[in-house]
């Protein structure tokens, strides 16, 4: 029986652990001015936008690939055409920053650019391109800085300004900044706000807002 019983908790660890950051998640939100309501709809919709990506540029290049060949014989073979898309992610990106526009207008400028200031030089530091997939940071690194720079600069408005300086100084210095060496790392859909970026963009309202 205490092996079933084991078991059984095992599997259960998974959703118990979803419903936890569920409800971290949502309370941190709370702290940013959102109603519990709007604070579940705000992370589902930021948690669902993830999988979409809006295609805002396309491209065409050519590779060639090495194929063998056997001596004496040596055939040509031309290069091939393929696609490039830079994407704009929903979740990652455009939800995020549409909703740090809507913080700016309710906290003083001036932290919010030293803040943002900060974190981006944190994120170009700290992103690495990964051919064939995108841009690599670490998830926890900008929220944490997001939320300290936040509490040096302001204790009144630490929560807001920590959750707009960790997306855009992350959406900056992680993607823009490294846009011109996006297009030669090979990916098929290169997503601004997405891949590996996404997690740190995501993690900026429960982590930055929760600390602050």
């Amino acid at each position: 029986m205490p092996v079933i019983w084991f078991i059984f908790v095992i599997l259960l660890l998974p959703f118990l652990m979803t419903v936890l950051f569920f409800q971290v998640a949502t309370f941190s939100f709370t702290k940013l001015g959102l109603s519990p309501q709007g604070a579940v709809l705000l992370f589902a919709f930021c948690l669902l936008g993830g999988i979409i990506n809006i295609p805002v540029s396309r491209r065409r290049f050519a590779f060639e690939e090495e194929r063998p060949f056997f001596f004496p014989f040596l055939f040509y073979y031309p290069p091939r055409v393929r696609e490039q898309v830079i994407a704009v992610n929903l979740g990652g990106a455009v939800i995020p920053a549409l909703f740090s526009l809507y913080l700016l207008a309710r906290v003083p400028l001036l932290p919010v650019l030293a803040a943002t200031v900060v974190v981006t030089i944190t994120a170009k530091t700290l992103a690495r391109p990964v051919p064939g997939v995108g841009i690599s940071l670490p998830a926890f690194i900008p929220p944490l800085v997001a939320a300290a720079a936040a509490l040096l600069l302001t204790r009144e408005n630490a929560a807001p300004v920590a959750y707009i300086s960790g997306v855009f100084g992350t959406l900056l210095g992680a993607d823009l900044l490294n846009l011109h060496r996006l297009r030669s790392l090979g990916a098929h859909v290169l997503s601004i706000g997405g891949a590996g970026v996404f997690d740190g963009i995501f993690l900026v309202g429960v982590v930055a807002a929760l600390l602050a």
